[in-house]
């Protein structure tokens, strides 16, 4: 799942880092230079000789790439496709399975364990299915696409920094279409930063031990600003008189200050002393929840907000939440109307990124900053109402 989600990453990247990094032209040539780079950087050219020999371009990760109609789909059916009965008993029976490694994460990195259980099933479903592209050929097909290059080329050198290590097999390595390794899913360079030897074995193996792979995620999160001990979000129930303009994750008060304001948590009491924002994915007739500091690292694991609200939500069921109540969101836009919408709100002087009927968050923003002027409810949600007035 990660690897479909990973292609939005570096949606809001600068356009000079596009222009600046190599791509395109005659394939062989391009990995000549990617060879070059290397033994420039202290790689032996022996090294890097049979790292790059056989590597191909392949066409099904690019297939792959141009694939979005995922997130599309909005957070109350992404989440009810993604979480089920099955997944959420396997994932407490691995819970139990591995209690004492959580242990070990909670204690050395303030992970809890519901958050990389979480990761694990929608990774790969608990390890069972990691990917079968060959990651060398992926990382250097993606680098050699314009699309994201500076996203990908970086990666294609952590991945020969393994292989010198003895810790990669560019023939051999599997994993999804976009380079992500194991059953949490970690690209070469978080392996080589993040890498944990879990198990005490000597190596550090993700593909085929879970404790490596889930000490590994543990630590990855730490390093990308995880709090110890602290929460990451709550469902809550807010007034219908809510002025819902100061939702999203644009405004963040106390939780005391949302408690004036009338939010109640359902599911135990709001978390003391912490900033925290008010986030309806479907409006202010779905799905409520607060939001602490944690649920912001979500985003350097994932660009996606449905898939970020999705695993976090997830993480709380499998520590022992209530299901949300869904309430009765407003009917929202099908790709076509997303598509029609952002590009009116284009022509108005938004930025809203590619025409690609995924509602992200310059959308989002959009979608509020139009709500406001037209005197409707700032919620954020984009319904056929509003596409109507534009």
């Amino acid at each position: 799942m990660r690897s479909i989600l990973f292609a939005v990453t570096l949606a809001t990247a600068p356009i000079a880092a596009l222009a600046e990094t190599p791509c395109g032209g005659a394939f062989s040539s391009f990995v000549n230079d990617l060879k070059a780079e290397a033994v420039a950087d202290g790689i032996s050219s022996e090294t890097a000789d049979r790292f790059f020999a056989g590597v191909r371009q392949d066409p099904a990760v690019l297939r792959a790439d141009r694939k979005q109609g995922v997130f599309q789909i909005p957070f109350v059916d992404f989440s009810r496709r993604l979480i089920s009965n099955d997944r959420i008993a396997r994932g407490r029976a691995n819970g139990r399975a591995y209690d004492a490694i959580f242990d070990r994460i909670e204690a050395t990195y303030g992970v809890s364990r519901g958050v990389l259980l979480a990761f694990w099933a929608f990774e790969t479903d608990y390890g069972s299915f990691q990917g079968d592209f060959n990651t060398a050929d992926a990382l250097v097909t993606l680098s050699h696409d314009c699309r994201r290059p500076e996203l990908f080329r970086p990666q294609v050198f952590a991945a020969l920094e393994l292989f010198a290590k003895g810790e990669f097999d560019p023939r051999r390595t599997t994993g999804a279409w976009a380079g992500e390794i194991g059953m949490v899913q970690m690209l070469p360079r978080d392996i080589l930063e993040n890498g944990v030897d879990g198990d005490g074995d000597g190596k550090v193996s993700l593909k085929t031990s879970a404790p490596d792979a889930l000490m590994s995620g543990g630590k990855m999160l730490k390093s990308l600003g995880w709090r110890a001990g602290e929460p990451w979000i709550a469902e809550v129930d807010v007034p219908a008189d809510f002025d819902w303009s100061l939702t999203g994750l644009e405004t963040t008060k106390p939780t005391s200050e949302w408690r004036a304001l009338g939010v109640s948590p359902r599911n135990g009491p709001l978390a003391g002393g912490l900033e925290a924002s008010l986030l309806i994915p479907q409006g202010r007739k779905g799905p409520a929840f607060i939001a602490y500091p944690n649920f912001r690292v979500y985003f350097d694991w994932n660009q996606s907000f449905t898939y970020v609200m999705t695993a976090a939500y997830f993480a709380t069921r499998l520590e022992g939440a209530k299901v949300y109540d869904a309430g009765n969101p407003d009917t929202g836009l099908d790709g076509d109307q997303m598509k029609a919408l952002q590009t009116k709100l284009q022509a108005a002087g938004y930025d809203v990124g590619d025409i690609d009927g995924i509602l992200g968050a310059r959308s989002r923003a959009a979608v509020r900053a139009e709500q406001a002027r037209l005197g409707m409810a700032v919620d954020g949600w984009p319904t056929p109402e509003l596409l109507g007035k534009l």
